[in-house]
């Protein structure tokens, strides 16, 4: 059993994290990994439609990104970060503020004429819970005020908010993109439904537990923040009777895996409901309702590479990106993808 996390390091040349997405969506690169045979095969993301087949179900993460980050002054005109990262109440939610030396229980922060908050108490782990005073609707305050929350290794201002949502993106509530969606075109998400593939929306808001790094030597001691997550009836059903019938559950991004293994009984079926998730997935681990996965390429000594490693092993996970590496593949949200069967 791999419980260091530093058996999950691998080196990434800086070049290879990508600053902007692929365009076309689909354009960006596909390695295709076979976990039976160890076969690496080098594609474009387009190609995935050669590999999924009628009848296979493919489960995305229906979740839109917020305009999460915001910019507040204090009282006294110190300037403050604010990531929402989880709605609590209708005006309440967790945040990451920084610095947080300025934030302590009380003090209230301006954001601009529309909008201030107010700091109400402190998690154990330092992030805050604040209460948000504005006039109207809170969605379309924020979007006035806020900004595309993008992760700090890419450095390039995003032209087009858009190309950080997915093209099935719906219900607003993520702090990040599920990014293994970011590659999909409607038309290529019309060729699969043609070709029999059924298409499943599952829902989690994507917060800090997915990429809150692991501070830990022992992965044990890393705790995951909690996430919402909805299965709908009709996304239950479609999977279950995939699975009753023997066909294949084909989970765009580890989002949507950690909802279906969230929700799924020891046969792999799944029950409508929502709630909050913690669920970390380190090897090992036996899933209950995986049969491929659509991925990126993660950070280094991250509970996603983790996860990716509990589903192939994690000496072939570092294979596989040894060979990613050589072959000038591009890391991180804005990257390519990893289409393993």
């Amino acid at each position: 059993m791999t419980l260091k996390k530093s058996d999950y390091y691998y080196n990434l040349p800086e070049e290879l994290i990508a600053q902007t997405p692929a365009e076309p969506r689909d354009s960006s690169r596909l390695l295709v990994y076979h976990r039976e045979s160890g076969e690496i095969e080098h594609k474009i993301f387009r190609d995935v439609a050669d590999y999924l087949r009628q009848g296979d179900v493919l489960v995305v993460n229906r979740t839109r990104v917020l305009p999460a980050r915001l910019f507040a002054q204090t009282q006294n005109g110190g300037r403050v970060e604010v990531l929402l990262l989880k709605r609590l109440q209708l005006d309440d939610w967790e945040v990451l503020v920084r610095p947080g030396k300025k934030c302590k229980e009380g003090v209230r922060l301006t954001v601009n004429d529309e909008l201030s908050l107010e700091v109400t108490g402190i998690t154990p782990s330092g992030e805050r819970h604040v209460r948000f005073f504005y006039e109207g609707i809170f969605e379309d305050v924020l979007s006035r005020a806020g900004s595309m929350p993008l992760p700090p290794y890419i450095r390039e201002k995003l032209k087009n908010p858009e190309r950080y949502q997915t093209v099935y993106s719906k219900e607003n509530g993520s702090a990040a993109a599920p990014t293994a969606g970011l590659h999909f075109t409607p038309a290529l998400l019309n060729k699969l439904r043609e070709k029999g593939v059924e298409i499943a929306e599952v829902l989690l808001h994507v917060g800090l537990g997915t990429f809150r790094p692991v501070k830990e030597e022992n992965i044990l001691d890393h705790k995951m923040h909690s996430e919402y997550y909805e299965v709908s009836e009709e996304a239950a059903e479609t999977v279950n009777r995939a699975k009753r019938e023997g066909r294949r559950i084909i989970v765009v991004g580890t989002t949507s895996v950690r909802t279906l293994e969230t929700v799924a009984d020891e046969n792999g079926f799944l029950r409508p409901c929502k709630g909050n998730t913690e669920i970390f997935i380190y090897p090992p681990y036996r899933f209950k309702c995986l049969d491929g996965l659509i991925t990126n390429f993660h950070l280094p000594e991250s509970t996603l590479l983790m996860l990716v490693s509990a589903f192939v092993s994690r000496e072939e996970v570092l294979r596989v990106y040894q060979t990613a590496v050589g072959e000038n593949y591009r890391f991180f949200s804005f990257g390519d993808a990893c289409l393993i069967l």
